[in-house]
């Protein structure tokens, strides 16, 4: 099962082309997909317009979603403070929750976001950067 991240889905929605949908089709290939429930917000509040928001609201409400357990907020923000003990740093906080995810949930993240490579070096993520 693969875990597509933001970072992904941003390249996807920028190509005018549909290289990059068709690019990332190929890598999904049958394999089911997954979401975090931050991947759904930063999608809608990237809404341009009501049009938008309701189509992309309608989409995602469709989608399955990894969800994180009470314990996993605690494992994530362990991620963020065994990287900074390590002088190693990432951007966001929510990309320890989504490598946490991933982790619990054994999947295979997809991404375009060095902070997961960044994170990759004190936890073992299986994780593919998706270079449209």
């Amino acid at each position: 099962m693969l875990l597509i991240d933001m970072s992904v889905w941003i390249s996807v929605f920028r190509d005018r082309t549909s290289q990059v949908r068709l690019k990332l089709e190929a890598l999904i290939n049958d394999r089911k997909v997954l979401l975090t429930r931050f991947t759904q917000l930063e999608l809608l509040q990237g809404s341009l317009n009501e049009k938008e928001w309701t189509l992309l609201s309608t989409y995602l409400e469709t989608q399955d979603y990894v969800e994180l357990a009470s314990e996993s907020w605690q494992a994530a923000a362990r991620i963020y403070y065994d990287l900074r003990r390590q002088g190693l740093t990432v951007r966001s906080p929510i990309d320890c929750c989504i490598a946490q995810a991933a982790l619990e949930h054994d999947l295979l993240l997809i991404h375009n976001d060095c902070d997961f490579e960044t994170i990759a070096q004190v936890r073992s993520l299986q994780h593919f950067r998706f270079q449209p």
